[in-house]
């Protein structure tokens, strides 16, 4: 699960980390009042989406010049005025896709004056399943290209969870960004106040980009990114407060209400499995034989036919859809409980493209007969290579 940046803030001046005072808008009338709390004499106006490269962004119907995702403003007027041109647009940038996203929030903070540019991050490391720091002396919008072209500007280290956090982690961070002095102990009290967020509200990831020094020589957390375990929510009710569901893929939105895995994807050929592997072998072989898959969903293996007819459902309401292959193999998971599921979701919404069913395992010949006996127009097919060739040149024709 992600937040905003405003959000993120706000979890980051609990824990006593250096941000800039702001106020979040979510109603145009709202902006000038929200801007006035604020010291000035320069404020800074962000849109609110769950993504990165906002600044470099654009709105869809620009006008010429216009300028993308965060503005600098001089007067509380000007303030209220850029925040009320960005409400209710759509901002695209290299995150969103050519699609983009509505903002429907607005950050409105004071403005820093800023000396240096920094990147520091924490995630979750797979490999070592431990707690890493990534940082760079290169922050601000171009750290993707730091990260292809120039690596080695990036430094970054696991903490062993059996000895915990240093203070050496701290200062190894600050050497590797060059700080000196009274910045080398911010730095250190920094990474810690990071470090215990992280672990206290079970993050995946928290990014600081850009951490900056301020002309007084201080440092302070500019923008902020956070990612929630979602399996950990349950024990984090005030995150959970913050979820904001219009930022979300509706087809996700919806599969996480009736607990499905479902995630979106680009491609043509929808897929329903059960079990995540064969669900990601199966998204394989549709590459293989040419064509993409339009989304990755395992109904599990205690689905039940109402779980299996919401997942048909979601499928069939992705318009890059052009065709479905549903392959199930039957463990704890029945075939005749895909096979009504599939004909009940048929039945209730229509079927406008190519179905390929592959069965297999448990009840798989009562399964079968179901879909023989249907009167529907499926496709059957005998194992996984021959499903996914088939679905392929019912879509390709």
């Amino acid at each position: 699960m992600n937040i905003h940046e405003y959000q993120a803030k706000a979890l980051l001046r609990s824990y006593g980390a250096p941000v800039s005072d702001g106020r979040a808008v979510l109603r145009a009338e709202e902006a000038k009042t929200a801007a006035g709390e604020l010291d000035g004499p320069l404020w800074v106006v962000k849109a609110q989406i769950h993504a990165g490269g906002r600044g470099k962004g654009h709105f869809k119907e620009a006008e010429a010049g216009e300028k993308g995702g965060v503005r600098l403003a001089r007067s509380v007027e000007e303030a209220a005025t850029e925040a009320r041109k960005m409400l209710g647009r759509t901002l695209v940038t290299h995150q969103t896709g050519p699609s983009g996203k509505q903002v429907n929030r607005i950050y409105i903070e004071d403005g820093s004056d800023i000396a240096k540019e920094f990147y520091l991050a924490l995630l979750v490391d797979r490999q070592t399943s431990r707690i890493s720091f990534v940082c760079s002396t290169e922050g601000g919008m171009d750290i993707e290209e730091v990260a292809a072209k120039t690596p080695e500007k990036i430094l970054s280290f696991s903490v062993d969870p059996a000895s915990g956090l240093s203070d050496f982690h701290g200062r190894r961070v600050a050497f590797a960004l060059g700080l000196q002095g009274a910045q080398v102990k911010q730095c250190v009290a920094l990474i810690k106040t990071l470090y215990k967020l992280f672990v206290d509200k079970d993050m995946e990831m928290l990014e600081i980009n850009p951490l900056v020094i301020t002309t007084e020589g201080n440092l302070k957390c500019l923008d902020a990114k956070m990612g929630f375990d979602g399996n950990a929510i349950y024990r984090h009710p005030d995150i959970a407060a913050l979820r904001d569901e219009t930022e979300e893929d509706p087809k996700e939105l919806a599969a996480s209400k009736f607990d499905l895995n479902y995630i979106a994807l680009d491609g043509e050929i929808g897929c329903m499995v059960n079990g995540a592997g064969l669900a990601m072998a199966t998204m394989d072989i549709i590459k293989l034989y040419g064509a993409e898959p339009a989304n990755f969903l395992d109904v599990g293996g205690g689905a039940t036919k109402e779980k299996v007819t919401e997942a048909f459902k979601i499928i069939t309401s992705d318009p890059n859809v052009k065709g479905i292959l549903v392959n199930i193999f039957g463990g704890i998971m029945r075939c005749d409980i895909i096979a009504e599921g599939v004909i009940a979701a048929v039945k209730e919404v229509g079927l406008q493209v190519p179905l390929v069913v592959r069965l297999e395992g448990t009840n798989v010949d009562l399964g079968k007969k179901i879909i023989n006996e249907s009167g529907l127009n499926v496709i059957a097919a005998d194992n996984l290579s021959d499903a996914a060739q088939k679905i392929v040149k019912a879509v390709k024709g």
